[in-house]
């Protein structure tokens, strides 16, 4: 029994690990980037920073799923995070196209600098007690891996398309520090652990699953645009939900559809009210109506 219980207690410890190794896959998936991108072979530098996103998102759902969540395992991953999605593609886009100016070290720093400030701001978050539980459903700023992988499309449409003026130095300075500050500022951005879908759209999904993966295997790079330009485009919609909530933070607790039906029902009413006013429309007065037998004090309201 006692030789059980020590198999069994050694196993558990190993498990705990699992996240832990996750992470340090991430670390050197993100730190092999700037090796490739040193070979010249920019698109497996992609593919680093990828699959660094990737095990981002695995070790701490697994962290969570073992319930093997430490302090040494927050901070390993908070540090994993700044190099491979801080440093190294910093590096990557020095070596790609700010090398040959002297301001791109200066672009480079800034967007290193700022995904470490974005990082330290959420592990700040983290430790903040006193935040309503609605707002655990948004990032604040645009998380560290879409931010790298938003920073390196400059590279995936060169490495898809040659030479042109996306990778012109004014257009990748421009294209880093954007996404820079899109790290760095208090715009919200979904969570995915908060993102639901409607039973009626599972299949849907499935196949658009399946699709990216076709997609993954044929034209990476060109999902790779795809994916981020739906990103980005989904911060507006981000925006309006987060500002919807706040106004409201009794129906955090509510189902999805409930509040998107909520949502709908809300958002017809100013419309409504703008659509009245640009027309010029005013409201019925009784005293100004034939009275009907059908409605003895004019038409109803």
């Amino acid at each position: 029994m006692i030789e059980k219980a020590v198999i069994v207690q050694g196993r558990r410890r190993t498990v705990r690990l699992l996240p832990s190794i996750v992470t340090i896959l991430a670390l050197c998936a993100g730190l092999s980037a700037v090796k490739f991108a040193l070979d010249g072979t920019l698109g497996i530098a992609l593919a680093m920073i990828g699959a660094a996103a990737v095990l981002d998102t695995l070790d701490g759902r697994l962290a969570r799923l073992l319930d093997a969540t430490t302090r040494m395992g927050a901070e390993l991953d908070s540090l994993s995070d700044a190099i491979s999605f801080g440093v190294a593609p910093a590096l990557v886009l020095y070596v790609s196209f700010l090398h040959q100016y002297s301001a791109g070290w200066i672009i480079a720093l800034i967007y290193a600098v700022s995904l470490v400030l974005r990082l330290a701001r959420f592990n700040t978050l983290l430790d903040d007690d006193n935040r309503p539980d609605w707002e655990r459903e948004y990032f604040v700023g645009v998380p560290a891996p879409a931010a790298a992988l938003t920073a390196l499309l400059p590279v995936a449409i060169h490495e898809q398309f040659g030479n042109g003026w996306w990778n012109s130095i004014g257009v990748v300075a421009i294209w880093t520090i954007f996404t820079a500050l899109l790290a760095v500022s208090t715009i919200p951005t979904l969570a995915m652990k908060s993102v639901s879908v409607a039973p009626q759209a599972a299949a849907l999904l499935l196949v658009l699953v399946a699709l990216a993966a076709a997609a993954l295997v044929t034209f990476p790079l060109i999902l790779l645009m795809v994916l981020v330009a739906l990103y980005l485009g989904h911060i507006p919609f981000a925006w309006r939900s987060q500002r919807w909530v706040a106004a409201r933070p009794e129906t955090w607790h509510h189902k999805p559809s409930e509040r998107r039906a909520q949502r709908r029902a809300t958002r017809g009413r100013p419309g409504l009210r703008v659509s009245s006013a640009r027309l010029r429309l005013r409201r019925p007065n009784s005293r100004n109506i034939p009275k009907n037998r059908n409605f003895p004090g004019g038409l109803p309201r």
